[in-house]
């Protein structure tokens, strides 16, 4: 048995013990499904290849200026995202997930900095998804006027090759100032956190109500470049006395004591989970 086998084994027995689920996740969790990699400049410019030309990052354009200064770079970049997540289908470890979570006794519950809507895309209770950065599906007034709400109707055109929204953009219908998604930018002091303070707030009641139960951690796909996820899982861990496991193949370093697999989230969930199915 290699030791990731014997780490598989040891990540199976940690679930089929489990009577509460912590599910938690990075931007590597929709990689299996097809979406880019921004992981450094590279991967950015691979997946939107004018903003090599100039010069930008994806740390460069996830920034709220662009609403302000140049509307239709800003919807230019995250209308394709939008675009983008709503034609991609969750990959099969999702579902692994959501048989975990509804085979424990106390279910599941997300906690996940990606803004993709995977997850519920997937099948996932709303109610049981925390979505620390926002999600790209809500937004929010660009004015005076305050509140969240749902974007199912918005469409944004984008010229493929600029990679800049044409006309009309996105509108509040009360005020008719511009709209954003309702997404944690860099350096964003605008945004409405209400939403996901509101998610995070059922999360922690949620902690509390299995604190004492067994519980398992599965992180998927969460580096250490922005360490949020990584930082809630080990927090997580401690506090409901539970194994961690993390899936990550670059970075599957974990506290002793726990169990890190150098492997995908698809992969590894599925290899998991041929065990715990089969006893």
């Amino acid at each position: 048995m290699t030791t990731t086998d014997g780490d598989i084994a040891r990540a199976a027995a940690a679930v089929r013990q489990a009577r509460a689920i912590v599910v938690s996740a990075g931007a590597g969790m929709g990689v299996d499904s097809g979406l880019p990699d921004f992981r450094g400049p590279e991967g950015f410019w691979r997946a939107y290849p004018p903003y090599r030309a100039l010069g930008l990052r994806f740390e460069d354009m996830a920034d709220p200026r662009w609403f302000r200064e140049d509307p239709g770079m800003a919807w230019g970049f995250y209308g394709h995202r939008l675009a983008l997540y709503r034609r991609t289908r969750p990959h099969a470890g999702f579902q692994v997930l959501r048989r975990w979570a509804d085979r424990a006794p106390h279910g599941g519950f997300v906690y996940t900095s990606n803004v993709d809507g995977q997850f519920q895309r997937a099948g996932f209770d709303p109610e049981r998804v925390a979505e620390c950065h926002g999600a790209i599906e809500f937004v929010q007034c660009t004015g005076a006027c305050q509140g969240i709400s749902p974007g199912e109707g918005i469409e944004v055109e984008v010229d493929e090759a600029t990679f800049r929204a044409r006309d009309p953009l996105p509108t509040c219908a009360a005020c008719g100032a511009l709209l954003r998604p309702n997404i944690l930018m860099f350096g964003d002091w605008g945004w409405d956190a209400s939403r996901a303070d509101a998610q995070e707030a059922r999360l922690e009641r949620w902690l509390e109500e299995v604190a004492g139960e067994p519980a398992v951690v599965i992180e998927c796909g969460a580096g250490t470049s922005i360490p949020t996820v990584r930082r809630f899982s080990e927090r997580t861990a401690r506090a409901l006395d539970a194994t961690l496991v993390r899936l990550n193949v670059r970075e599957p370093d974990v506290p002793p004591g726990h169990v890190g697999l150098p492997l995908g989230a698809k992969e590894a969930l599925e290899r998991i989970d041929a065990l715990v199915s089969g006893g």
